[in-house]
């Protein structure tokens, strides 16, 4: 990636908010059982697009789901 690429990506990635307004998760489990294991965060940009942010190194497989945080979330609630 070419330093004005990356320079674009982080500018656009929190937007100067550092808390992410999505997170990213993948559910493991069928049926009683599910479960979802946290992969990492995302900020909404202003053109309406997605900056993911992964934690960790993962294989993910049959995709991920990413869910906007709520309010409570964000206060810690």
């Amino acid at each position: 990636m070419t330093d004005q690429a990356n320079n674009q990506t982080n500018q656009g990635a929190n937007n100067g908010n550092a808390r992410p307004t999505h997170f990213v998760s993948q559910k493991i489990g069928r049926g009683k059982h599910v479960e979802f294991e946290t992969l990492g965060a995302a900020w909404e940009r202003d053109d309406g697009s997605l900056y993911i942010k992964l934690h960790g190194t993962q294989i993910i497989e049959g995709g991920f789901y990413v869910f906007p945080v709520k309010a409570d979330q964000e206060s810690g609630q």
